[in-house]
């Protein structure tokens, strides 16, 4: 395990939905409810993605877009083409038809008609497309539900909108998806849901790898070979009592020029860095059901409650049994 391994470990794919054979331009699909991150891969022809707020982002084909902002946007073939889908939630599709009053055709709020059954688009479970054959765009879609704290690291890395440009390194799983969405076959969903996880990871090392980008702290020395290994024993085994020294010795260095590579390398001390580890877990396991200040305080390395509550009210400002009392994150 490693620290992307636990930002992601309940970062899952489930119904997603699916836009497919976008027929020919135009089109446009509007998201009113977005989930804390969607990823949406522009298989075949081009898109922009046109925020409520900010100017419109183009999604080549080939690309992949990440997107953590929680107000509405559209993608569409056009920045100023209507949309005739919008999605609500996870898979909840409401077709609309032409504006009521055609003044300002670039205005999603505009009053719409109702659409025309069977006109241009229809839904069938996890399909959103034109009803003809031969349509020359096609879009993936899939929302995840990402909450609480231990993602939060990594969605706080994201920009607003991301937008990973076509890479050859990803061009065969984009295939692959794209193959698999031209028809329905038993076990669909499950095979796209473990798909689109893949391309999230994948999308996610891609971005990250790019020099603008800022990952989470501590990704970027999981490359160092004595740094990056003691990372993933910290990630694997929270709750040692880790000191410096046996940090060090994991290392095979000095506890001197360990304590100065890894401040350098992650940006906070060794131990400073596991303390924040150790409440990130913390502060979602004080979620679950029937979870107490002592049985969490021993899950992350905390010999009695006393201890662990006094370093999380340190680090969260929060007593553990104010921060359950106010509920997960969103």
């Amino acid at each position: 395990m490693d620290l992307l391994d636990d930002y992601l470990s309940g970062v899952r794919a489930r119904g997603a939905v699916f836009c497919s054979t976008v027929s020919v331009p135009p089109w446009g699909m509007r998201f009113t409810e977005p989930a804390p991150l969607t990823l949406s891969a522009m298989l075949r022809g081009d898109a922009w993605l046109v925020p409520d707020a900010g100017e419109p982002v183009e999604l080549p084909r080939g690309g992949i877009a990440l997107v953590r902002a929680r107000t509405p946007y559209t993608v569409a073939d056009r920045p100023d083409s209507r949309p005739h889908v919008l999605v609500d939630g996870d898979d909840r599709c409401t077709l609309v038809g032409d504006p009521a009053d055609p003044g300002d055709p670039a205005d999603p709020m505009e009053p719409m008609e109702p659409v025309e059954p069977g006109r241009n688009w229809r839904v069938t479970g996890r399909t959103v497309g034109d009803a003809a054959d031969g349509g020359t765009d096609l879009l993936v879609t899939a929302g995840y539900r990402v909450g609480g704290d231990l993602c939060r690291p990594l969605l706080d890395a994201l920009p607003p909108i991301t937008i990973v440009r076509p890479d050859t390194g990803l061009s065969a799983l984009l295939d692959l998806i794209a193959a698999e969405v031209e028809h329905d076959e038993p076990g669909q969903q499950v095979v796209l849901d473990r798909f689109l996880d893949l391309l999230l990871v994948r999308a996610l090392r891609t971005w990250f790898a790019h020099p603008g980008a800022t990952p989470p702290p501590g990704y970027r020395a999981l490359a160092d070979p004595d740094i990056g290994h003691v990372l993933r024993r910290l990630h694997e085994e929270p709750a040692r009592p880790w000191t410096v020294a046996s940090l060090a010795d994991e290392a095979g260095m000095s506890r001197t020029a360990f304590a100065r590579r890894f401040s350098a390398l992650v940006g906070r001390p060794p131990l400073a860095y596991l303390t924040d580890w150790r409440m990130a877990l913390a502060a979602d396991r004080l979620h679950a059901p029937g979870a107490t200040v002592t049985a969490v305080a021993k899950e992350v390395g905390y010999a009695d409650g006393f201890a662990f509550s006094a370093a999380f009210k340190r680090v969260r400002g929060i007593s553990p049994s104010g921060h359950r009392a106010a509920g997960p994150r969103p």
